[in-house]
C-alpha cells in the first residue's frame, strides 16, 4: 500500500509532529497517459510552510487530509505514455509519498549531466534556479559587484555564492555557527558572518564590507535584511526570494534603515523561480559548464525513510541542514 504525509490540522507558529498524520493512498489503474512512479529521494523546502495556511497565496494551501505536494525524483514502474518508459528517472511535484501517480505530462526525465539524481531536487533544481535567476536576473548582479547572500549555507544561499564567484563578484555569506561558517568560506566567499555570534549583523556586515554592498540577496528576512539595506550602496539591488524569519511568526519585520531605499534608490525586488522555468534549458547549459569546470561544490543532510518527513522539515527551522535537505525513501 503507498502511503503518503497529510496536514492534519494548520500550524498555529512552529509546526508540530501532530501537526502531520500518515495516510494510504489508492493502488488505481493507470489512466490513459498516467505513470506510475517509486519516489526515490524527496525533497523538503521553506516555502512549504505558506502552503499550510488557509490563505490565497502564489501557490495553493494544502488540503486537510490530503496528500502533500512537493519536489520529487523518482524510477518510473509503469507508463502508460508513449513519451515516458519504464525506468526513466523523472523530476515531479508529487512528494511527501513513496508512490506517485501522475499524468505524464507533469514530469520531466533528469537532464544528461553527470550528478546523482538527487541533486535535480537542490543545486540543479528548484533550490538551484531560485539562486541563479534571483542573482543574475532579478538583481542583475554583474563582475565587480559586492553580494551579501543570508542563508549562504542553505541549498538556494550555497549555489548564490557560487555563482556570484564564478562571475567574478565580491561575495559575504552569512551563516549560523563555525561549521556552517567554515563551509560557505569553502565555498569561496571572500568573508562570513556568523550570525548566531555576539555580534549583531549589522555591525558584522559594516566590518565585512566596508565600501557597501551593491547587491543583496535575501532568503532570511529580519535583521538580515535590515543589515543590507544599512549598508547598501547607491542603486543597490535586492533579489528576495523568502523571509524564513517570519514563516512561523508571522510578525512584522522591523526595518529601522528602510528609510535608505529613497536616497539610495535602492531596488527591491520579490521574485518566484516559476517565473523563469521557461528558461530552464539556459540554466542547465550554464551550470553544466560550471560544474564540468569543478566550479560548484554541493552538500546535502539527508533523512532516511518516509516516516521522517516531518522531522526533515521541522529542522529547516533550527539549522538542521547544512546545503540541501532531503528524504531518501
Amino acid at each position: 500500500m503507498a502511503r503518503a504525509w497529510s496536514l492534519k490540522a494548520r500550524p498555529q507558529g512552529m509546526p508540530k509532529h501532530t501537526d502531520f498524520a500518515m495516510i494510504d493512498l489508492d493502488q488505481s489503474t493507470l489512466g490513459a497517459g498516467e505513470v506510475r512512479i517509486a519516489n526515490r529521494w524527496l525533497s523538503v523546502d521553506p516555502y512549504m510552510r505558506g502552503r499550510m495556511n488557509d490563505v490565497k497565496s502564489y501557490v495553493p494551501p494544502f488540503a486537510l487530509g490530503e496528500a502533500m505536494q512537493g519536489g520529487a525524483v523518482g524510477e518510473v514502474v509503469e507508463s502508460n505514455d508513449d513519451g515516458i518508459k519504464v525506468g526513466d528517472m523523472v523530476l515531479h511535484m508529487a512528494g511527501w509519498r513513496d508512490e506517485a501517480v501522475v499524468p505524464a505530462a507533469q514530469v520531466q526525465k533528469l537532464p544528461a549531466l553527470d550528478v546523482p539524481a538527487q541533486a535535480f531536487l537542490g543545486q540543479l533544481g528548484m533550490p538551484g534556479m531560485t539562486g541563479y535567476f534571483g542573482l543574475l536576473q532579478v538583481a542583475e548582479a554583474k563582475a565587480g559587484d559586492t553580494v551579501f547572500v543570508s542563508a549562504a549555507a542553505g541549498a538556494v544561499g550555497s549555489t548564490v555564492v557560487q555563482v556570484a564567484k564564478a562571475k567574478g563578484m565580491t561575495v559575504i555569506g552569512s551563516a549560523g555557527g563555525a561549521e556552517k561558517c567554515a563551509w560557505v568560506k569553502s565555498l569561496g566567499a571572500d568573508a562570513v558572518i556568523d550570525y548566531k555570534s555576539d555580534v549583531p549583523v549589522v555591525k558584522a556586515l559594516g566590518q565585512a564590507a566596508p565600501k557597501g554592498i551593491d547587491v543583496y540577496f535575501d532568503n532570511v528576512g529580519g535583521e538580515h535584511l535590515d543589515a543590507a539595506l544599512a549598508h547598501a550602496n547607491m542603486h543597490a539591488r535586492f533579489a528576495v526570494c523568502g523571509m524564513i524569519d517570519v514563516y512561523n511568526s508571522g510578525a512584522a519585520t522591523q526595518l529601522k534603515y528602510l528609510a535608505r531605499l529613497i536616497g539610495n534608490r535602492i531596488q527591491i525586488r520579490g521574485f518566484i523561480v516559476s517565473d523563469y522555468m521557461n528558461r530552464a534549458e539556459e540554466f542547465y547549459k550554464d551550470m553544466g559548464g560550471m560544474l564540468a569546470a569543478g566550479t560548484l561544490k554541493r552538500q546535502e543532510t539527508v533523512h532516511e525513510g518516509l516516516e521522517t518527513m516531518p522531522d526533515a522539515f521541522l529542522g529547516l527551522f533550527s539549522g538542521g541542514n547544512t546545503g540541501k535537505m532531503l528524504v531518501k525513501v
